[in-house]
Order: structure tokens, then C-alpha cells, then sequence
């Protein structure tokens, strides 16, 4: 199973980050990690052309955290296992590797926070829709399954900051890739996107003056596009970066301009859950992940399981 539009506050809304959505203007507080698209109005268009060819941008690897707001060490006496929960089957995020074990991008990030913690971990694998459930009902201490913060859990469970985020790009076809993308740009420009969705939202949005094609699906999208009938299209980065690296595309198409992150549409990021009111463990990974970051270690992990950047 790839992975699906945004990721997942629920098994069929998850979309690396789909309903995740939620306020205005996003990365208040981070150190600008990574190139941002244009908020409300995006700047002048320079005078180059903006039709002509380019290559694509290079590998990004994105970085949550601001290193002028490092969080102290919180008590970790109290903390002698953490039980994280994952679920069992979002490659690359999650799945069962061939020695029968946990395995995925979630599941090495859990064992690094573990170790700088200094802490035993284990991590079991659930369905995803079984997961909330069995964090509260102390079956697990933590989840680490891509799961969106949304209002809705919320109301269930506490989070950590992100650790990663669905950002949404336009992809085109290798020919025609353009190294920034702005409204004025697309001006009469066929764009696909799915119908319905929060990429098509922001889009109706932002990017007024583009000709827009809604599909149903991803592969009737990303079919559109490799047969020439749409100049661009526009969804969730991460199960794009997958395609644009894997078999399907038939090396057709790579991304064009940058990430878009506005939380109002695409969600306010990717956090491990834990129950109401742990703030001994939330403080405790929040630090952990800062710690990892800011070691390299995080990046290397990145680089590892993503070959073909999001961002």
C-alpha cells in the first residue's frame, strides 16, 4: 500500500499526511526549514519566463524543529518503558519486515528516540483504526503510526510536536518542469488534482486563474498526466514522490516548484500520540526528537527511507 493522500487521522482519511486539515498560515515558530509557497499573495513574477524548461530541485530534507527554541531535558526518572504502537501496514512508514518484525521510517524513529532516552522500547503493530483505542485503554503507551493531528483526536489524546508534515506540490511531466511555481504562472494552464479534495480547495483558492481537472482517483490522475492531457497536477507529496521514483510513472514526470504547507488545508502536521495528560512522556519525546534532529540522526533516517524528496 502506498502511501495514501496526506497521512492519516483515520485509515481512509489519511492522506505521508487527507481530511487533515485545519488554520491559517503554518510554521509559525520553525526556523524555516524548507522552502515555503506563497501564503495569501504571492509575490511579483520575475521576468523570466516562467514556461521554460528547468531541471527539477534538488534533494530536500525537511527539519521541523527551530534550534533557537531547545527544550530543556525534561525528569525522565519516571520513565522505564515505553510501549509505542504502530500499525501494520503504510510502507514506508510502518510494516512488517522480512524477519517478521516491526520495520519502517516510524518504527527506526521510535527506537532512536528510545535509545537517546535511554529507555526499553517495544513496539507492537495494530490496525490503524485499533490504535487510539488501545493507547487509551493503556494497551501502549505511544502511537507512531502517521497520524494527523486533527481537532477530533485532539479530544481523545495528546500530541507531540510534528515530526513531519504533508506538504502538497505540482508535479509535471519531465519536459515541462518548472523550478518555481506561483498563480500568475499557471494563468490558462490545465492543472489535475482530485475532485473534492484539499489540494482542489486550495487550489479554487489560490490558483484562480488555472483550468482545473478533477479526477476520482490518484491512478486516473497521475494517468492524465503521463498521457499529456494536463500540464501539471497537484496532491500529496510524499505518495507523489513515490510514484514520480517508482515503476508506475515510467520515469514520465518530476515535481515543479516547491512544497505548500498551509495548515488550513493540508493539516497541521504528523505527531506521536500519547494519552491525556502524559505530559511526562510527551515532554520527553518532544525532547527526544529535538535531540535526534539535532544530531544528524533524523536526517540520516530521511535520506534513507526517501529517495525522492517531499519536499
Amino acid at each position: 500500500m502506498a502511501p495514501s493522500q496526506q497521512a492519516k487521522s483515520s485509515k481512509s482519511a489519511r492522506g505521508l499526511l487527507t481530511g487533515l486539515a485545519i488554520a491559517a498560515c503554518l510554521l509559525e515558530g520553525l526556523s524555516g526549514a524548507w522552502a515555503q509557497a506563497p501564503a495569501k499573495q504571492p509575490p511579483a513574477a520575475p521576468q523570466a519566463t516562467p514556461q521554460t524548461t528547468a531541471q527539477a530541485a534538488p534533494q530536500a530534507v525537511p527539519g521541523f524543529w527551530d534550534p533557537r527554541r531547545r527544550p530543556e531535558r525534561p525528569d525522565l526518572s519516571r520513565l522505564t518503558v515505553i510501549r509505542f504502537l504502530t500499525e501494520t501496514d503504510y510502507p514506508p512508514f510502518n510494516y512488517t519486515g522480512a524477519d517478521g518484525n516491526p520495520a519502517g521510517f516510524n518504527v527506526d524513529l521510535a527506537r532512536s528516540l528510545c535509545e537517546e532516552i535511554k529507555v526499553t522500547c517495544t513496539v507492537q503493530m495494530r490496525r490503524f483504526e485499533t490504535l487510539v483505542d488501545a493507547l487509551t485503554s493503556n494497551r501502549g503507551d505511544a502511537i507512531i503510526a502517521s497520524m494527523a493531528v486533527s481537532p477530533q483526536l485532539r479530544a481523545r489524546v495528546d500530541f507531540t510536536d510534528p515530526y513531519y508534515r504533508v506538504p502538497a506540490r505540482f508535479a509535471s511531466r519531465k519536459d515541462a518542469v518548472m523550478p518555481e511555481i506561483r498563480p500568475e504562472y499557471l494563468e490558462g494552464k490545465k492543472v489535475g488534482v482530485i475532485a473534492g479534495s484539499a489540494h482542489e480547495a486550495y487550489l479554487k483558492a489560490m490558483f484562480t486563474d488555472a483550468e482545473l481537472h478533477g479526477y476520482p482517483n490518484d491512478e486516473s490522475l497521475r494517468a492524465a498526466l503521463r498521457k499529456g492531457e494536463v500540464d501539471f497536477i497537484f496532491g500529496d507529496a510524499i505518495s507523489l514522490a513515490f510514484w514520480i521514483n517508482g515503476t508506475d510513472s515510467g520515469d514520465c514526470c518530476a515535481f515543479s516548484g516547491g512544497p505548500f504547507v498551509e495548515s488550513r488545508f493540508f493539516g497541521e502536521g504528523i505527531g506521536i500520540a500519547v494519552r491525556k495528560g502524559n505530559d511526562v512522556l510527551r515532554q520527553a519525546l518532544n525532547w527526544a526528537l529535538f535531540r535526534v534532529w539535532e544530531k544528524g540522526r533524523y536526517t540520516d533516517l530521511w535520506l534513507r527511507y526517501f529517495s525522492v524528496s517531499p519536499f
